[in-house]
């Protein structure tokens, strides 16, 4: 089971380059952030946090049956202006605004953390603020918090994976994934244009 577990794990890291975290914003209950929390662990998030969240990791756990914040970075931060990210790390935020982009229509940066407003809310105006990107399900009204996050989760993988493509008829693919190529390693182009120069006279 657990050879099982380590090939899936290193199929999803060959499936999509970069990373990216997840979290949510003001949550009060606890059960949907361990489920918001399992199912990016499934989905291979590289860190999960909360902003000026109430979570009780015992009640959430509940909902958290892959033990997500145990296998996972996880980071609680008090509010939107310590909220720490890596570097170049983009913040998507995922809110239902008029002048937000539809998901459908969304280029997933390669690095990049999602942030989900509170149940029965919005993202604050200073999340707001810090968010590069707005980001929203097009949806006539707001879902679960928890679902909401397995949707933008699911439309990363599936415009950032590498999988074989649709056919045009119902059922499944009909051709074969083709095989990576790698380019040429970007240091030795380098290394040999270096040796290729004359030497400099001292």
């Amino acid at each position: 089971m657990a050879d099982a577990m380590s090939q899936e794990k290193e199929r999803r890291r060959k499936i999509m380059r970069g990373y990216f975290g997840i979290g949510i914003e003001g949550a009060s209950k606890a059960m949907n952030v361990g489920a918001l929390f399992r199912t990016a662990h499934a989905f291979g998030a590289g860190f999960v946090f909360t902003v000026a969240a109430d979570y009780d990791e015992r009640e959430g756990g509940r909902a958290d049956t892959s033990d997500a914040t145990g296998n996972v970075p996880f980071y609680a931060f008090p509010d939107a202006e310590v909220l720490l990210l890596p570097k170049d790390c983009a913040l998507i935020g995922i809110e239902l605004l008029d002048d937000a982009v539809e998901l459908p229509s969304f280029r997933h940066p390669h690095r990049a953390a999602y942030v989900l407003g509170r149940e029965r809310g919005s993202l604050s105006s200073g999340m707001i603020a810090r968010c590069d990107y707005i980001v929203k399900i097009p949806t006539a009204f707001c879902v679960n918090v928890g679902l909401a996050g397995a949707i933008v989760m699911y439309d990363r993988v599936l415009t950032l994976g590498r999988f074989p493509p649709r056919p045009v008829r119902a059922g499944g693919p009909t051709e074969k994934l083709p095989k990576h190529v790698y380019g040429p390693p970007v240091l030795g182009r380098k290394a040999a244009k270096y040796r290729a120069s004359p030497p400099r006279d001292e």
